[in-house]
């Protein structure tokens, strides 16, 4: 009676004529029991209605997330709210959605012991896997939609469709901010299929072991981690979560896309092999025996190992193609360079509010010396220990003034410019238009060094 339960378990409907039930119907079953869940109705609701919300509500507090990307523009315009959300949500929501979801999909069957029923009602195994993933996928989608379109409805609402300072101080028109923010969030959504396809090989490798519902949001606390190293310029492409860190290439003129199309290839590069890992562990996994609850260790190191090779090939790859790939891509002269285009770009903003003639970037003529460390070391590489004076023409007067930056460069290449006099320039937060005060622009401001650059 045993062995013919298990022939029936194991064998596929061309031996004994039964006909598989329709994949579509198996995706209707799936998703009402995805979505049936407390945990990921709440995760789904918090998508939808918590980022509009939490923008709102910063929006009319005095004080902004200043040290976070776009965040001292949130009383500016409705778009920096969003990519306030979005760099939070690479950080931390995505990998707990993907987590939540892609995590848990086979490994509940294996808790509440479903397969055997599961296998006798479908008839196939290569339609369970494809209506389980796709249900994942359905359900990771619909909390990255509620995420973009809460935190921009939330933004708009607060402070409407107005201009965005771009990471190299350039005015971004509210339609060009809005188009760039929705491509950003689009851009993302790699890197979470990447880990979404993780945690679907985690939860088929190990089971009802909560290991497999962590694996996504561990993966992406690694990839953070390295992220924050000072590694070489291939490795760190050629992580699959540089995707959530390189959209911030589209918010400068002309836009950073080699770091963005690497991150985003890679990503889904990711994707299909963690997928395709994870459909061959499913398919050749023992059902007929209750005691076998996952795919074991070897199948696991099988899991692992190809993943290995694959970044391991992805780097020689980046290593190749991209020349200076085993360096940081952090130097003197691209600081300096940086530096400079955003200083020129905001001084105009600046003179603009504060109704004085305007000027052009030739009329100004900008240039920084950056120094790293006073000079010591070799003038490359991340650290807070970059100190730099912008020099720039008056307009008018035939004189050079200059200006006093310190410089917090992170392994990313993204930099937050701390003004350090004088006062009636950036030395102070805020500027006197004429009785009313505002935040100065000049004060302290983002920009990004372009890792890929030659220059």
């Amino acid at each position: 009676m045993t062995a013919t339960v298990a022939d029936n378990l194991v064998t596929e409907p061309a031996t004994t004529g039964a006909r598989p039930v329709a994949v579509s119907r198996i995706l209707r079953f799936e998703l009402i029991k995805q979505t049936s869940s407390w945990r990921v109705r709440l995760l789904l609701l918090l998508s939808w209605l918590g980022p509009g919300l939490a923008v709102f509500a910063v929006d009319q507090q005095g004080t902004l997330p200043s040290d976070t990307l776009f965040g001292r523009q949130m009383h500016a315009t409705g778009w920096a709210g969003s990519l306030v959300v979005l760099g939070a949500a690479g950080t931390w929501v995505l990998p707990l959605l993907t987590s939540m979801v892609a995590g848990d999909v086979f490994a509940s069957e294996d808790r509440l012991g479903t397969w055997r029923h599961l296998l006798v009602a479908v008839r196939s195994h290569r339609r369970i896997f494809a209506a389980k993933a796709i249900a994942s996928l359905t359900v990771i989608l619909l909390g990255v939609a509620g995420l973009a379109m809460s935190s921009i409805v939330g933004g708009l609402l607060a402070e409407g469709n107005q201009p965005l300072v771009g990471l190299d101080g350039h005015l971004l028109s509210g339609g060009d901010a809005g188009g760039k923010t929705l491509l950003a969030w689009l851009c993302v959504l790699a890197p979470t299929l990447a880990l979404a396809a993780i945690g679907l090989l985690g939860s088929i490798a190990l089971g009802r072991s909560p290991m497999g519902l962590l694996l996504p949001m561990i993966a992406a606390l690694g990839l953070q981690t390295a992220q924050m190293l000072p590694l070489p310029i291939a490795v760190r492409l050629a992580l699959p979560g540089y995707a959530f860190i390189s959209w911030n290439g589209l918010f400068t003129d002309p836009q950073q896309v080699g770091p963005l199309l690497i991150g985003v290839g890679v990503s889904l590069a990711w994707t299909l092999v963690a997928t395709a890992l994870a459909y061959r562990l499913f398919l050749r996994r023992d059902f007929t025996n209750v005691n076998n609850d996952a795919a074991g260790r070897k199948a696991l190191t099988w899991g692992v190992l190809p993943l290995a090779a694959l970044l391991a090939a992805t780097t020689g790859i980046v290593a190749v193609a991209v020349p200076g790939a085993g360096g940081s891509g952090i130097d003197q002269n691209k600081v300096q360079q940086s530096l400079a285009t955003a200083f020129a770009h905001i001084y105009r903003l600046q003179q603009a509010q504060m109704n004085h003639p305007p000027v052009t970037e030739a009329q100004l003529n900008t240039s920084a010396a950056c120094l790293k460390s006073e000079g010591l070391g070799a003038q490359e590489g991340s650290g807070n220990d970059w100190r730099c004076t912008v020099y720039w023409a008056v307009p008018g007067n035939n004189v050079t003034a200059q200006a006093i930056y310190q410089l917090d460069v992170t392994a990313n290449g993204r930099y937050i410019a701390d003004g350090d006099g004088p006062v009636e320039v950036n030395g102070y937060f805020l500027i006197d238009l004429s009785g009313k005060v505002e935040p100065n622009p000049l004060w302290q401001f983002d920009g990004n060094v372009d890792l890929l650059s030659s220059h």
